[in-house]
């Protein structure tokens, strides 16, 4: 075993710990049911002679081979440390028995709570139990700390949200995103895997066409669902802040889809919370990009001894936010780095944070005070293209690039040449009142900073069905011509927009592809 650590800007491979380790490559842990889910264990190897809390990872993508490389990477270094690490197949993937299923299921729940129950009985268990996790992985910690299983002692949650419908892959404040269309190829496709010969021996292909039988198409269950229901409001722990009880560590980065989760965790949860967020993508920090990469593990493993060991090493004591402030950047679709320095919260909402509010000229741009006149937000299909990937990965041409050709398109606000740096933290709001000529219509809003040669990088955005301006559970149509005031949130952000340059809010009612 091997594990990737950083050192001076440099990768080196540390394959000592203080404990030896040894791995079970299948361990079949039953459920309730008599189904058998799959998974990979790394333990100490003193573990029978001295127990050890468990870090489980539950997603529904093959430890065998699809997420191989990065488990290696992570689970060793718990385990090197003193922990069992646990990397769980959900039921109907990899080489766990059953039939696929959509996501966030009540049965998959049923089943991390039967798989607790059984790692808590292991002679090599303390009984303590902590969940890591990123994208589905971190929505499953999430969802599973809302069940309130008496194992589970501590999360830690990347990339994920706390409401399904509003902020997912699915929709974004009503509006139905590209990437529910594209994902649900992905997620098929992922479902369909056939399980390793390896492992299951002659049946592998009796249990693969099983799979296939029940192929679930999730694409036409998220379209048909179009309103926040109960169908989005199961998982989304939004619901009931009160019923997480175990302390939660929240990440994500500034590049992710998923920026908002986190801030808003810290202001729902009541329990021992943390929050991390970086520059990066759709990603595990400690492989961080756009970069600088952290050490995250090293982070990690101070969480788990303080919440599954109880060692008092006073990561509760510290800031509960720690923030990546972005530097101004040129907009460029691929970035290694992102300038910026960390800062830190001590709660949130932070009392150190003042709000300011801009009005909306429509002959002067972005002003202080009460803004005067009207403007006319046409319709052009094409608005959009250049405001990158809704989820990147860091591994590509993802980013938002110039956005001058969109701006073209959009009705725009520009503040005057800024005297000082404006550093914007949190999640900024923007107030309209408006009318529209249909009944159904949507709003987009783009932040952006504007370079001196007129280079116009994006900050953050946001969109708003406004059948949706008041419910996203009762969507109403608009009456042509009626004045609405709405309210559109845009994704949090953490950015510094330099002296010399100028605020631009960018308005229009669209933002094709991401939207459709």
């Amino acid at each position: 075993m091997v594990n990737l650590v950083a050192s001076g800007g440099a990768m080196t491979v540390r394959k000592d710990y203080p404990r030896r380790i040894r791995v079970i490559d299948h361990q079949a842990i039953p459920m309730s049911d008599g189904t058998m889910l799959a998974a990979r264990i790394w333990l100490p190897e003193d573990a029978e002679d001295d127990p050890v809390p468990a870090i489980i990872e539950y997603i529904p993508y093959r430890h065998r081979d699809f997420t191989l490389p990065r488990d290696e990477l992570i689970h060793p270094w718990f385990a090197g440390h003193g922990y069992a690490a646990i990397r769980l197949d959900t039921r109907g993937s990899g080489n766990s028995q059953g039939a696929p299923m959509d996501e966030y299921v009540r049965q998959e729940q049923d089943d991390m709570l039967d798989a607790l129950a059984w790692i808590a009985a292991q002679s090599w268990s303390t009984g303590a139990c902590g969940m890591i996790g990123i994208s589905w992985g971190g929505f499953s910690g999430l969802q599973t700390a809302f069940r309130k299983p008496p194992e589970l002692k501590a999360v830690i949650t990347l990339c994920s949200t706390d409401d399904r419908y509003v902020d997912d892959v699915h929709y974004m404040s009503g509006c139905l995103l590209r990437n529910n269309l594209a994902w649900g190829g992905q997620a098929q496709a992922y479902f369909a895997r056939p399980p390793d010969p390896a492992i299951v021996g002659d049946k592998w292909r009796e249990m693969w066409l099983k799979r296939l039988e029940e192929l679930p198409f999730p694409t036409a269950e998220w379209v048909s669902h179009q309103r926040r229901d109960d169908y989005w409001k199961h998982g989304s722990v939004c619901q009931d802040w009160d019923a997480i009880e175990c302390p939660v560590y929240a990440v994500t980065g500034w590049a992710d889809g998923y920026t908002n989760t986190a801030l808003k965790l810290m202001a729902g949860l009541k329990v021992p919370r943390r929050c991390l967020i970086g520059p990066w993508a759709h990603g595990y920090p400690h492989l961080g990009a756009p970069g600088p990469a952290i050490g995250f593990l090293q982070d990690c493993l101070r969480w788990w001894d303080r919440w599954l060991k109880g060692v008092e090493n006073g990561i509760d004591k510290e800031p509960m936010v720690r923030l990546w402030l972005q530097d101004h950047a040129a907009p460029a679709a691929q970035q290694t780095e992102r300038p910026g320095r960390w800062i830190a919260e001590e709660a949130w909402p932070s009392a150190t944070i003042s709000e300011r509010t801009y009005g909306l000229d429509a002959g002067a741009g972005l002003v202080d005070g009460t803004g005067t006149g009207e403007a006319m937000v046409a319709t052009d299909l094409t608005v959009g293209v250049l405001t990158g990937e809704w989820n990147p990965h860091g591994i590509g041409p993802e980013l938002p690039l110039d956005q001058r050709p969109d701006d073209a398109l959009s009705v725009l606000f520009d503040s005057a040449v800024l005297a000082e740096d404006l550093a914007i933290v949190g999640l900024p709001r923007v107030r309209l009142s408006l009318r529209s000529d249909k009944s159904v219509a949507t709003i987009t809003a783009r932040l952006e900073s504007v370079a001196p040669d007129g280079a116009s990088a994006l900050v953050t955005w946001g969109c708003l069905n406004l059948t949706h301006r008041d419910s996203h559970d009762v969507p109403e149509a608009l009456l042509p011509g009626q004045t609405y005031d709405v309210i559109l949130s845009m994704n949090a952000i953490a950015q510094t927009v330099p002296a010399g340059h100028r605020l631009r809010l960018a308005l229009a009612n669209g933002c094709w592809p991401l939207l459709w």
